[in-house]
């Protein structure tokens, strides 16, 4: 029963830090889009780069982005918590109705782990090199979050 309810909670969890994510921006969207802005435009990298040629410097796209990632991180935030409440339904229930109440939870917990990796460790951090940026450089605070996924 312990380990059914951590589950659940770990599950919770991350949906209710997606919704905070999602909440943030939406609520002080240009603060949260100017990091975009500074990541896809490459303005901040070595002068000396030779990927600048990647830059995305089209205001309409990288508002399609932030709508994108806004998008990804709202279905997180909607796979987890149904995901949780759907296990807080049978966690008293035997072990094979359980485990098939995990299919959601577990979509949202990959599709959360893809988005912090590939999204922002892979195409942020490595394609638009977000790592040669001191100011706009994300993939800490995306490793921490790929931490608390793994977790789960």
């Amino acid at each position: 029963m312990a380990a059914r309810i951590s589950k659940t909670l770990l599950v919770a969890s991350i949906g209710l830090l997606a919704l905070v994510i999602v909440l943030n921006n939406l609520t002080d969207y240009n603060a949260n889009f100017r990091y975009i802005q500074h990541v896809l435009s490459m303005d901040t990298v070595f002068e000396d780069s030779q990927l600048i040629w990647r830059a995305v410097t089209s205001l309409g796209l990288q508002r399609a982005a932030y709508g994108a990632i806004i998008g990804v991180e709202t279905a997180i935030a909607a796979l987890c918590l149904t995901g949780a409440l759907r296990l807080l339904k049978v966690v008293n229930c035997d072990r094979v109705i359980f485990n098939r109440a995990k299919a959601t939870a577990i979509y949202g917990l990959t599709l959360a782990f893809l988005f912090w990796f590939v999204g922002f460790m892979v195409v942020a951090g490595e394609w638009f090199t977000m790592w040669q940026s001191l100011e706009w450089n994300g993939q800490q605070p995306a490793f921490r979050s790929l931490a608390a996924w793994g977790l789960c």
